[in-house]
């Protein structure tokens, strides 16, 4: 959350120093990183992600920054093609400093126009960003999420208009807040479109504030249809206030035993959240207790990361990766799978006599 967003490279550099000590530490990396063999990532193969975004475009969204800061009165709809780090023994990108790149940006003007027609439903992650993000850098984290955790379907980002500076907090928060209209409804379509399967959510920060009411929205109008069709839904390090939450989660039925929280108590950035909306607890700092009772799922993720915020743990460490692709693959469920370390409703560990890898929290 508060931090400068606008240097990829130093995300790069920092991701790329953490490796290397990794690298150093090899037998501890093993215990936090070691999971089910995943195969790859639909990215590997089509590395494009689909944009809705409410921000206005910037020359046409022809070149970058593509689209900018402000409001736009209308939601745009667009596939953006991306270039794949390097993948080589010997790159940059096998110590960290390499990173998905933007190529272009084609705007389309509906959703079948988006999806395309396939020969049946792909399943669908939608990805909503955080405070302090560019399009670029929202963008790319969508592909590094969905390529981190291997998904198999089609990745979508949407994008609301962050001004992407660490002193317009409030202004984000309300330009989330001011597009929840535009996701509810961009929601309601994509359910209502027969090229999507099961669609699932991954929200960070005080995007899960928006994707919170978007869905409370999306729940009064479609009910349990809504819930039968939405399948994972998980909010990372979220940005809300306790109570605020508590009434959502009371608001949203069968979609509640869905979603899945991770927390971290050590975040520094919903600390100085906390200070800064008047010392109301935030649910990413919340105590996972609390939260399991409201029936949700809880992954404790605190004294994971070796960054100064600990803040985007679902992009740097792999324990938390894998806990999404845990959730997104209904796990565990009885009988389940769960690798080690990763427990539903307790805390995110390694295996016993394994240390923790050192993971680069670095955005």
């Amino acid at each position: 959350m508060l931090r400068d967003r606008t240097a990829v490279s130093r995300r790069a550099l920092v991701r790329g120093l953490a490796s290397a000590a990794t690298a150093l530490a090899a037998a501890g990396c093993a215990g936090m990183a070691n999971g089910p063999n995943l195969g790859a990532a639909a990215l590997a193969n089509n590395p494009t992600v689909l944009v809705a975004t409410t921000r206005r475009p910037v020359g046409g969204a022809r070149a970058k920054p593509w689209f900018g800061t402000e409001r736009s009165r209308r939601i745009t709809l667009a596939r953006a093609t991306l270039i794949p780090p390097d993948d080589g023994r010997f790159s940059l990108s096998s110590i960290g400093l390499s990173n998905w790149s933007i190529a272009s940006i084609e705007p389309v003007a509906q959703i079948d126009d988006l999806l395309g027609h396939p020969t049946g439903a792909r399943d669908l992650l939608v990805y909503v960003h955080g405070f302090n993000q560019t399009f670029e850098t929202a963008a790319l984290d969508a592909a590094r999420l969905s390529d981190g955790i291997r998904f198999a379907g089609d990745t979508m980002m949407f994008s609301w208009p962050s001004r992407a500076s660490l002193l317009d907090y409030n202004y984000d928060r309300e330009s989330a807040m001011w597009s929840r209209d535009a996701l509810d409804q961009l929601l309601e379509d994509l359910l209502a479109n027969p090229a999507v399967g099961r669609l699932n959510m991954v929200a960070h920060s005080v995007g899960t504030m928006l994707t919170m009411e978007a869905l409370r929205q999306l729940y009064g109008k479609l009910g349990d249809y809504a819930a039968d069709r939405i399948g994972a839904v998980v909010f990372a390090s979220p940005d809300i206030d306790m109570d605020v939450f508590t009434a959502s989660v009371q608001r949203i039925g069968p979609l509640a035993p869905k979603v899945t929280i991770i927390t971290a108590t050590d975040d520094r950035a919903l600390a100085v959240s906390r200070w800064v909306n008047g010392s109301t607890t935030r649910v990413g700092a919340a105590e996972k207790a609390q939260l399991e009772k409201l029936g949700l799922r809880v992954i404790d993720a605190s004294s994971q990361g070796w960054g100064i915020l600990n803040h985007d743990l679902f992009l740097s460490n792999a324990g938390v990766r894998q806990a999404i692709r845990n959730a997104i693959g209904d796990y565990p469920r009885i009988g389940g799978f769960a690798p080690p370390g990763i427990q539903f409703g307790g805390s995110l560990a390694p295996p016993a006599g394994a240390q923790a890898s050192p993971q680069a929290d670095a955005n």
